[in-house]
């Protein structure tokens, strides 16, 4: 079961980049319908299925690259359900023999992917409508961390108890846990609504971006045929991305408090290494976001932003999961 969740752990971080790599090439509707493509399970390459595909989907032309980019996606999320449905089967059977296998979390697991497997398809026959696509973005995290907190829970770590430091250090931990994930719900909804480049100079935004601002309008979902490409206007865009930016601050005030604290707090040297993943992830992001910025969104930077966000809330989730168990 360990090494089966281990696996699942790598294929959900593959998912989550190739999640985000098919937002980024604008594939996201590489298929009109879901879950095959153009009424095929797997994309129609010889001409006579690519002239009925295109005969069947007329308002949608088959551009083979974001096919075979959404539906790699699609593979690749339908094997991690495969390993979470058998996962899940595997609790449930070895818990009636160890009474100590934990059942709860494969079994939310499970759900989570049912969840998520319905998001997929909203996001395409609601043509990419910015609120699914941001719970789909943050369902595949929620994944993540589960199956990650799944394995600690596996490993049953051995920590001393009753370090009343810790114990305030560990309220304050998923604090800054929670404020990553507030960062990555913004973040979701930054790339739903192709706000990324709304504001291209650093630290702010270009002109009288201030008396632009529109908060409301920022976080409203408008009515429109589709919602490949945006369909909030410029100012809220650029409003979305300045809410990212200050919750990146904010984040980085944060987490960084929790850095100090931490490592003048904790003597545990598997804490300590937890701080540090944390300490890494955390510049390594943000340096990635103002290279965003300041190269106007590389692929493989953008692509690379998403994996260490998700790297990032493994490494808190670790952090708080062990200052629990310590304190």
């Amino acid at each position: 079961m360990r090494t089966l969740v281990n696996l699942s752990l790598v294929l959900t971080l593959v998912v989550i980049v190739l999640g985000a790599y098919t937002r980024l090439t604008d594939a996201g509707l590489g298929c009109p319908d879901w879950p095959g493509c153009y009424g095929h399970l797997s994309v129609p390459m010889d001409a006579d299925k690519a002239a009925a595909a295109q005969a069947l989907f007329p308002d949608a032309p088959l551009e083979h690259h974001k096919a075979w980019n959404e539906m790699i996606h699609r593979y690749a999320a339908g094997t991690l359900g495969i390993f979470i449905l058998v996962i899940a089967i595997t609790a449930v059977v070895r818990v009636r023999k160890h009474a100590e296998t934990p059942v709860k979390l494969p079994v939310l697991l499970l759900g989570l992917v049912i969840f998520q497997a319905a998001l997929g398809m909203w996001t395409v026959t609601l043509n990419l409508q910015p609120l699914i696509v941001m719970g789909h973005l943050l369902g595949g995290f929620s994944t993540l961390a589960l199956l990650y907190l799944l394995r600690l829970r596996l490993q049953r770590i051995h920590l001393p108890m009753g370090d009343p430091k810790v114990r305030s250090l560990s309220s304050f931990a998923l604090f800054a846990l929670l404020v990553v994930i507030g960062q990555i719900a913004l973040g979701g909804w930054v790339a739903a609504n192709y706000a990324a480049l709304a504001c291209t100079d650093l630290p702010i935004c270009e002109g009288d971006w201030l008396n632009q601002l529109d908060v409301a309008g920022a976080f409203s979902v408008p009515e429109a045929v589709t919602y490949q490409y945006g369909a909030h206007d410029y100012a809220e865009r650029m409003t979305m991305h300045v809410a990212h930016r200050i919750g990146a601050i904010l984040t980085l005030i944060v987490v960084g408090i929790l850095l100090l604290r931490g490592y003048r707090m904790a003597q545990s040297a598997v804490i300590r290494t937890s701080l540090t993943w944390v300490s890494l992830m955390l510049v390594l992001q943000i340096l990635l976001g103002l290279s965003n910025v300041l190269f106007m969104l590389p692929l493989g930077v953008a692509v690379a932003h998403n994996l260490v966000g998700a790297l990032l809330l493994l490494s808190l989730v670790d952090l708080n999961y062990k200052l629990v168990r310590h304190a």
